[in-house]
């Protein structure tokens, strides 16, 4: 097994247009940079076909939204997180690509299925505040899409929101998971559902809950 560098980050950008994937790249890699890794960016998932170079960043960042990941692509990236690579994401960079790729989905421990309602105002709730990468952070209010995903029960839960009955009245009460952590083998993944539009990373505390999200995957939180 190839050990990952400890300070190198891969940001795959690419896929439906609408979730501004290059402008998202271009914050993410900001803040990473500004945290001392050293960051190589792509527009093409054709990097994830060597399986040896995939296994020696020490954080992948998928900002794919849908599209489409070959066989050999999707092993590759998950057999380096299983062995020790690290993972984030963010809203459907992470959360809904390659909808057909079950492999994936599993190890990203969720799945968009649907934002009833679409851009609404809801609050996003903290649920557990002693995880380092909500320790001292608040809920707020967002206004953004409300994902409604199909959700691993083993992921540990971050942040939590509530739907109403005012989106469809049979899903009133709803709690859903909005952020998380996992393991896959020994690879850290962190996703949060938020971040649908650039400026929602403009809010401090969408921004501090993302920030921390891939210090922590990274192993600096």
């Amino acid at each position: 097994m190839i050990q990952p560098l400890n300070s190198t980050a891969l940001i795959i950008s690419g896929g439906w247009p609408g979730h501004q994937p290059q402008k998202f790249a271009e914050i993410i890699g900001h803040w990473l940079k500004e945290d001392g890794l050293e960051v190589t960016q792509t527009d093409t998932l054709e990097v994830l076909d060597d399986a040896e170079a995939v296994a020696r960043y020490s954080l992948i960042i998928p900002n794919w939204t849908m599209g489409k990941i070959t066989e050999t692509q999707s092993q590759n990236l998950r057999q380096a997180v299983q062995d020790g690579v690290n993972l984030a994401g963010f809203h459907g960079g992470m959360g809904d690509s390659f909808r057909d790729d079950a492999g994936f989905q599993f190890m990203v421990g969720g799945q968009f299925v649907a934002h009833p309602g679409d851009m609404r105002p809801y609050r996003v709730d903290l649920t557990n505040t002693a995880h380092p990468i909500t320790d001292g952070l608040s809920g707020f209010e967002m206004q953004s899409e409300q994902y409604y995903l199909h959700v691993d029960p083993s992921n540990t839960v971050l942040a939590t929101t509530t739907f109403d009955a005012s989106v469809k009245p049979w899903i009133d009460g709803t709690v859903m998971p909005v952020a998380w952590v996992r393991r896959h083998g020994a690879g850290r993944v962190f996703y949060s559902s938020l971040g649908h539009d650039p400026r929602e990373f403009d809010q401090p505390e969408v921004a501090a809950l993302h920030r921390r999200g891939l210090r922590w995957a990274v192993g600096r939180l």
